[in-house]
């Protein structure tokens, strides 16, 4: 298997231990991110799940589907909720991760917007997932007990440096900080060439909740130097879509 679709997997059998230990009640409680319920967290992480499926086996059906977007919407907006909620969102979720695993690493995966290379679409599920699993371990308050599987999620948040400017229609500031990271292990990441300027160093689950903005970067003890690298934590995000605001310091951790 891919090694970024057992990642994956691994990813989804954490939360998939997390659901299950919730009751019905906790099922209907808010988390801290935008106040979305344990259900609507779920709902969301499954209709991008079935998605993902729809482009992995049958991606001229997938092409057809994103043409009409009241059908996307309806797909991406699952009703159903707990226990059957569950029980779909696993289904899908192991059919997704089998077949990324089973896929050639050159494979081009159609997506919203242009078609995404295997490695960099399973990458994706993996970083949605674990930024919404953190949305339940808030909630729950409870910590969680990350492992080098992260270095993924990291390598989107340094890769989407520029992404995140663009996506606002701002000008970088100058060029890609230098990140420095210690991973779970302690093992050191690095990315872009050293400078003591314009870096980023610190923790990378730290550095994963700012880039996914599960945390602000007033909530996290990265070390941040330069212009460039200040802007950038600022308003970090390596998830598609239009601009997000992080959230507000102290509401998240």
């Amino acid at each position: 298997m891919l090694q970024q679709a057992q990642d994956l997997l691994e990813e989804g059998q954490e939360l998939k231990a997390l659901l299950e230990s919730l009751t019905a009640e906790e099922w209907q409680s808010p988390t801290p991110f935008k106040a979305w319920t344990v259900n609507k967290v779920v709902q969301h992480l499954h209709g991008a799940d079935v998605m993902a499926v729809m482009s992995l086996t049958d991606p001229e059906k997938f092409k057809d589907t994103v043409t009409n977007m009241s059908t996307v919407r309806k797909t991406m907006n699952p009703t159903i909720e707990g226990q059957e909620l569950f029980e779909r969102w696993w289904s899908y979720f192991s059919e997704m991760s089998q077949q990324l695993g089973a896929s050639d690493p050159k494979r081009r995966c159609p997506w919203f917007g242009p078609d995404m290379g295997v490695m960099m679409f399973t990458t994706a599920r993996q970083m949605e997932t674990w930024s919404h699993a953190h949305d339940i371990y808030d909630l729950k308050q409870l910590p969680r007990n990350n492992t080098d599987r992260i270095k993924n999620i990291a390598e989107i948040g340094v890769r989407t440096y520029g992404w995140t400017f663009i996506n606002r229609k701002q000008e970088l500031p100058g060029d890609a900080p230098y990140v420095k990271l210690t991973a779970p292990s302690g093992a050191i990441w690095e990315w872009n060439d050293p400078s003591d300027t314009n870096c980023v160093e610190g923790s990378a689950v730290e550095f994963c909740h700012v880039v996914t903005q599960g945390r602000n970067i007033a909530d996290v003890n990265l070390q941040v130097k330069g212009d460039p690298a200040t802007q950038w934590m600022a308003i970090a995000q390596c998830f598609a879509g239009p601009p997000e605001t992080p959230p507000v310091p102290g509401s998240r951790g």
